[in-house]
């Protein structure tokens, strides 16, 4: 709560780390997602590969990206230093931006997504642990929600920068190939930003000899927290599906893209504020109301609705990212300590991860099997169960957060 008379500042509890790797990731969100909601367009539009192909290269893609979150994230509580990690992250998904230029068929696509994830999984768990570390742990929801807020309006400005070369071009093979190499501008500059003003996160302790004792990695909370997360996360397939989904109901290309900004939009509004509030009333209160929200959304979506509730859906599937994504890294950052939040970080990366290739690749047989609806009734199940089990493990204390 703010004290009587006590002047409220916007970077209260903020170090300059925070405000910086927030860039980094806005323009790195800026290229990512140009393309993400265009590649399924491009897969089934040009390269005409099945539904099964959409959801299998984007579980593949995913699961590559979850392996290496949990390696990267120990090493770097090994070697104390998160920056380096950070850095290669970046720069590798630059790499990946080329290779979908070039992408004569799905198995190049699938190329450049795995490179592209392959970055994202050496750098996120540090990326977060050096976060968590750059601020105070009383602000913490605050600045994993600022860091979210920036990196999802770079995923909102992404979108309309492939929608407004779309309705100068049209739809076309050659559009979305120039829109690959486009993104490969912001892709650099984000790698430029974190190399020249990023500096290694001032709290991560000097390593001693009793960090070579075997012991405990993860608290039990923590455990039972990734289970939630587990349950969740296999349910939760790539949005690659809402998009489509959008298209079968009626949404043209601009159209499909431009309620993918409007979701990002929401999402970026809602980090910090809802950041705010998990600081403020505590962090299971915010997941509570964003595993139903999910669920709420995902049964949306399973029964055709018309063009304008689609709206409506997209812009509650933002506010349930606002209060999940960025809210359980501040909550495994409460349940973990600075000897072990990148393995902490990993852990949680990666079990979500390698859980949504499974999601991914289920959506993508129950949509050809069973039909569009099918793998939205059963990602509404998944998140009603995992919200019914963490309010049933977590009903006592809320955690303190740790340095």
């Amino acid at each position: 709560m703010f004290e009587p008379g006590r002047k409220f500042s916007f970077f209260q509890g903020l170090g300059r780390n925070v405000i910086i790797l927030g860039a980094a990731s806005l323009l790195t969100d800026v290229s990512s997602q140009m393309l993400y909601p265009v590649i399924p367009l491009f897969l089934t539009g040009v390269l005409h590969a099945p539904m099964s192909v959409v959801g299998l290269i984007e579980g593949i893609a995913e699961s590559t990206a979850s392996l290496l979150k949990v390696f990267s994230g120990w090493y770097s509580d090994r070697l104390r230093r998160r920056t380096p990690f950070a850095i290669v992250g970046y720069a590798v998904s630059a790499v990946g931006k080329p290779i979908l230029f070039l992408a004569g068929s799905w198995p190049l696509v699938l190329l450049a997504r795995v490179v592209d994830r392959v970055g994202k999984g050496l750098r996120a768990a540090p990326r977060d642990a050096m976060l968590a570390a750059s601020c105070d742990p009383a602000h913490r929801g605050k600045a994993f929600g600022l860091h979210k807020a920036m990196d999802t309006v770079g995923a909102a400005i992404g979108p309309v920068i492939a929608v407004l070369v779309m309705a100068v071009m049209g739809a076309s093979e050659r559009t979305y190939r120039l829109l690959f190499l486009l993104a490969i501008i912001p892709a650099v500059l984000g790698v430029l930003t974190l190399t020249f003003l990023a500096r290694e996160a001032p709290h991560a302790p000097a390593r001693t000899r009793e960090d070579d004792c075997p012991g405990p990695a993860i608290s039990p909370d923590l455990k039972k927290f990734l289970v939630v997360l587990g349950i969740f996360a296999v349910g939760n397939s790539s949005n690659a599906f809402l998009l489509l989904k959008a298209q079968q109901a009626g949404f043209s290309a601009p159209f499909v893209i431009l309620s993918y900004a409007f979701y990002n939009l929401v999402h970026s509004l809602m980090a910090m504020p809802v950041g705010l509030l998990s600081d403020r009333l505590g962090r299971k209160k915010v997941m509570m109301a964003g595993f139903v929200m999910f669920s709420a959304v995902y049964f949306g979506f399973a029964f055709t609705p018309a063009p304008w509730m689609l709206w409506v859906l997209f812009g509650l599937y933002g506010f349930y990212s606002a209060a999940t994504e960025g809210i359980w890294k501040a909550y495994i950052a409460d349940l973990s300590t600075p000897t072990n939040r990148g393995t902490a970080m990993g852990l949680m990366q990666t079990v979500t991860g390698i859980l949504a290739f499974v999601a991914s690749a289920v959506a993508g047989i129950l949509w050809t099997r069973l039909g569009p609806w099918a793998p939205f009734l059963y990602g509404a199940a998944c998140s009603l169960l995992a919200g019914i089990l963490f309010a049933t493990l977590f009903r006592r204390r809320r955690p303190v957060p740790t340095p």
